[in-house]
């Protein structure tokens, strides 16, 4: 599970609302308006979460809005403007969970990234946030064609990796991604705040300040 000293040999960084503050309503709204946007997300008839897992899996996005146009026809002007504005999503970085990763990389630990991410939309995460250069990959869901939790994109980790699973500290948001992650074998944490992950990663004997 850890190098001969009992540290981890790496770690995986959900991007999304760990290193990267995500709001998709500040990109719908930008399209048509906060009232607007707050009663497409909160639908009764229309899960949000689930239209964007479709892209974030590999699904191409005028499909995905195709499909809208035949079951919500009256969503799709919202469902459009995600898209559209989706770099007003991306509202600035997570507080102190980059610091975090900065220190790890400056101590020579390696980092990887596991993001459900659309394969079209990741170049604007990439263009806005520089230090995602400190990561020696970045697997994206869209591009592989497979989101978390499904197990298969933890034997992707691997590949990349080239690491046991067991040797690797995971990071995610999401308890169900977590679940997946950690019955796949990694050490797999539910982030809360920057404060609890430093905490985490120091008590593991990884070098976070």
């Amino acid at each position: 599970m850890t190098t001969p000293d009992g540290v981890p040999s790496g770690v995986v960084f959900d991007l999304g609302n760990v290193l990267i503050d995500w709001q998709p309503y500040a990109a719908i709204a930008a399209g048509v308006g906060g009232d607007e946007a707050r009663r497409f997300l909160e639908a009764d008839d229309f899960d949000f979460m689930a239209y964007n897992h479709g892209p974030d899996s590999g699904q191409d996005w005028d499909a995905a809005e195709a499909a809208v146009a035949r079951s919500h026809p009256h969503w799709l002007e919202h469902a459009r403007a995600y898209r559209t504005h989706f770099p007003a999503s991306l509202v600035g970085e997570v507080p102190g969970s980059v610091d975090i990763v900065r220190r790890l990389h400056a101590a020579g630990v390696p980092l990887w990234g596991l993001t459900n991410w659309s394969h079209e939309l990741f170049p604007h995460g990439r263009a806005a946030y520089p230090f995602l250069e400190l990561l020696e990959d970045v697997i994206v869901s869209g591009t592989e064609g497979v989101a978390k939790p499904d197990p298969r994109i933890f034997e992707i980790v691997r590949e990349r990796t080239g690491l046991p699973l067991d040797r690797l500290v995971f990071v995610d948001d999401r308890a169900d991604n977590v679940a997946a992650a950690a019955a796949a074998g990694m050490d797999a944490l539910l982030f809360t705040d920057a404060a609890g992950l430093r905490e985490a990663l120091r008590a593991r004997g990884l070098p976070v300040g």
